[in-house]
């Protein structure tokens, strides 16, 4: 079935599925959420033939792109480390899983490719069938803040602030897809997010945890 076949029903129900899984994921084992998180991503975007960009030439602008987001996304990251507020609210936050499964499996597989198959990829696609290009980067986006509000309940942060900047996100990563015409442009913007993210507090608390042994 191709994008055009898309009315505004299947968009919406698409859009609704995707916020009701993110309310069933978090129940699942780590490592089956990781997967079937993935899973989903793949399989959605070959229910809607979504076009990825991932072959010459889209993915060298994809890339170029990607990467010029992706180094002020990892300053910008680096740079808050230093506000008092914000290392303490790091050294507050406890990894969901060892180092090198949060770094190489559950952010880039179960979060960075699931989360740009489903919405930059399928959700967009079929939005932009049925409202336009704008109307289909809106439903992602608003989707995508609606999203995390099961994340934002399970770590205790302002639900209401988490799907107003995670909606911002969203619509910044569906700009990047559509100005480059692929999807590798919004993956890594959206990798370094999280694996800087990641990082900055795995050093904070190591950092910490080096001062209270002296």
């Amino acid at each position: 079935m191709s994008a055009r076949h898309f009315g505004r029903f299947d968009a919406l129900s698409l859009a609704a599925a995707l916020i009701g899984w993110s309310f069933v994921s978090p129940r699942l084992p780590a490592l089956w959420r990781t997967m079937l998180q993935a899973g989903v991503g793949g399989v959605l975007v070959r229910v809607t033939r979504t076009p990825l960009g991932l072959g010459p030439p889209r993915l060298r602008a994809g890339l170029r792109l990607g990467s010029l987001a992706a180094l002020h996304v990892a300053g910008t990251v680096a740079a808050t480390t230093i506000l008092a507020t914000v290392r303490r609210s790091m050294a507050d936050r406890r990894p969901p899983a060892a180092a090198p499964e949060w770094l190489l499996l559950r952010i880039p597989v179960g979060t960075v490719w699931s989360e740009e198959a489903a919405f930059r990829g399928a959700l967009m696609t079929a939005g932009s069938a049925a409202f336009g290009a704008r109307g289909g980067r809106l439903l992602q986006a608003c989707t995508f803040g609606l999203s995390h509000i099961a994340d934002a309940r399970a770590t205790g942060e302002p639900v209401a602030a988490t799907v107003l900047v995670t909606g911002i996100a969203g619509w910044l990563f569906g700009w990047l897809a559509d100005r480059s015409g692929s999807l590798a442009a919004p993956m890594l913007a959206h990798l370094a997010v999280n694996e800087a993210g990641a990082i900055a507090v795995l050093a904070v608390r190591s950092s910490d945890r080096g001062i209270l042994r002296r």
